[in-house]
């Protein structure tokens, strides 16, 4: 397309592949449009309709001239859309055999609502990318150039919203890097602080790489389970723990319970 040419010379990268019709949600980033990353982008340069944030740089947009645009966003004290509402558009949408791109701010994945139009987009089974994007709590530690985690003073960050009254138990969400080497421990650890048995663990080496694996489990078998065995490459490794991630276990393939070559575990799209 006329306007994906122009958008890769001007930003000097090339071309993106041709894109599978369906619903590509597309993180943002944290407000300034050159944020985006360059797969966002060139989604965006071929995309047939565009349902936007309120909180987006509506510069991005000018990337996308080819679009429909219709405006979705959510704002406190003002009219909204309901997310009810934006999921049929996102459906009737895609049934059109458009390109639709669901553009979100920071990243779609992070108090985004995401859940409920993957959802419903499985429900009507329409394909679906998600793009990350640069969330909020990275940004401002970027502008402050101070990182959130220290060697000797924080080996964690949280990432909340503010404290409501829940009409449901909050389950936590844990998510390890450079864990390749301790996941045993970890699952130890974890469950003789009260965690329960069967909570789901998705452990992804090489995330977004030719060659990412991942593979299901719980925290039980994770603790009895020689993960160096598996990894034996030394690649990055990062474990996802709680309850949201129940569903996607059903998507990995399962720990190996024998001693086969870790390598007939081919990579495996989640």
């Amino acid at each position: 397309m006329k306007n994906e040419f122009m958008l890769s010379n001007q930003l000097n990268f090339p071309q993106s592949p041709v894109l599978v019709n369906g619903v590509y949600l597309i993180g943002a980033g944290p407000g300034a449009y050159d944020l985006i990353t360059v797969k966002g982008a060139q989604i965006l340069a071929q995309a047939d309709i565009v349902f936007f944030d309120a909180l987006i740089d509506e510069k991005m947009l000018s990337w996308c001239p080819q679009a429909k645009l219709v405006p979705v966003g959510k704002r406190c004290g003002q009219f909204s859309n309901s997310q009810l509402f934006i999921n049929r558009q996102l459906v009737n949408a895609a049934q059109k055999n458009n390109i639709v791109v669901r553009l979100k701010g920071g990243d779609p994945l992070i108090f985004g609502r995401a859940t409920e139009e993957i959802e419903a987009l499985r429900k009507a089974a329409i394909h679906i990318e998600i793009i990350p994007g640069i969330t909020t709590a990275l940004a401002a530690s970027a502008e402050l150039q101070q990182a959130p985690t220290s060697r000797n003073i924080s080996r964690s960050v949280t990432i909340t919203t503010l404290p409501t009254k829940l009409n449901y138990e909050s389950k936590e969400t844990l998510i390890y890097y450079m864990g390749r080497d301790e996941l045993k421990t970890i699952a130890q650890d974890l469950l003789e602080r009260g965690h329960s048995k069967d909570t789901p663990v998705c452990l992804m080496e090489s995330v977004s790489l030719k060659d990412q694996r991942s593979f299901g489990t719980t925290l039980e078998e994770l603790a009895q389970f020689n993960s160096e065995a598996l990894f034996t490459d030394k690649k990055p490794v990062i474990a996802l723990i709680g309850e949201v991630y129940r569903d996607a276990l059903h998507r990995l393939q399962t720990l190996p319970h024998d001693e086969l070559d870790p390598y007939l575990y081919q990579p495996i799209a989640c």
